[in-house]
């Protein structure tokens, strides 16, 4: 593969929608650089794939965005990361390009988790996937041996966000249900995190089922502070991500069915261009 080494958006990829939140935060935070999203939204969910397809997928998509130009990609899906971006930066990146960058985003949140338990007790909300990984729970245990991890698969949180569904009566049940299994599972835990970039749309319901005790943690933030951390601790690629406030929407869907579902996520237009990953 023939790359440029010139200056070039953030690419941020995702297998749908969720990982808009990631790139909504980033944005807050990090305004003045050009960003390209990919939704692979063709070959959505991820969640219950196995470790050698979504590697596969993740590896097509990377490769797409480093080809468009960015020198730095960032895995805004808990799936990809837990599944394929060791793989990625210890095999693939070092024959591509040993100067370009894949970040993933369960470690940010596994950095500042010990400051944010007090009894040591951790859940995480995720998807069948993410949890089967266990890689919350083994990034957690490397930083923080003493934290004590308990998962919770979440498999209907994620189509009741893309069916518009997540401020309806019918997602009571179905938050209540997998909130109630994990703090059955575990009384003392004190600390949710939200392990796919889909649940922050659904933080509203989940506050209304969390025991009052118990602190919520979206990723976006910790995400988008660990990438400003990222870049000032290493100014070379700080110099080859450009610079015009842009951002730009690849999809593998239906362009226009995607930017319909991204104006919920994003409260903006959105103008989607769409792409073919093989």
């Amino acid at each position: 593969m023939m790359l440029s080494n010139a200056a070039g958006p953030i690419g941020i990829f995702d297998s749908g929608y969720g990982g808009l939140t990631i790139l909504e935060a980033i944005r807050q935070q990090l305004p003045q650089y050009d960003y390209l999203y990919l939704g692979d939204n063709a070959r959505a969910p991820y969640g219950p794939r196995s470790f050698s397809v979504v590697y596969d997928f993740t590896r097509q998509a990377v490769e797409h965005l480093f080809q468009m130009g960015c020198q730095l990609v960032i895995l805004a899906c808990n799936t990809a990361s837990a599944k394929a971006l060791r793989t990625l930066q210890q095999q693939d990146l070092p024959q591509w390009d040993p100067q370009r960058r894949v970040l993933g985003i369960i470690r940010p949140t596994a950095e500042v988790i010990g400051k944010l338990t007090k009894t040591r007790h951790v859940g995480i909300l995720a998807t069948e996937g993410t949890i089967r990984s266990e890689s919350y729970r083994m990034e957690i245990e490397k930083l923080h041996p003493d934290i004590v991890v308990t998962g919770q698969p979440c498999p209907l949180w994620v189509p009741l966000v893309e069916y518009c569904e997540a401020s309806s009566p019918g997602a009571d049940y179905f938050v209540g249900k997998y909130i109630s299994q994990l703090m059955n599972d575990d009384p003392l835990i004190d600390a949710v995190i939200l392990g796919c970039t889909h649940y922050p749309m659904l933080i509203d319901k989940i506050r209304q089922f969390m025991p009052d005790n118990v602190q919520i943690i979206p990723q976006g933030n910790y995400v988008a502070s660990s990438l400003a951390s990222y870049l000032q601790r290493h100014p070379d690629m700080d110099q080859r991500c450009s610079r015009n406030a842009s951002v730009c929407y690849l999809t593998t869907e239906e362009p226009d069915k995607f930017s319909e579902l991204a104006h919920i996520f994003l409260h903006e237009p959105v103008n989607a261009r769409q792409i073919v990953l093989e």
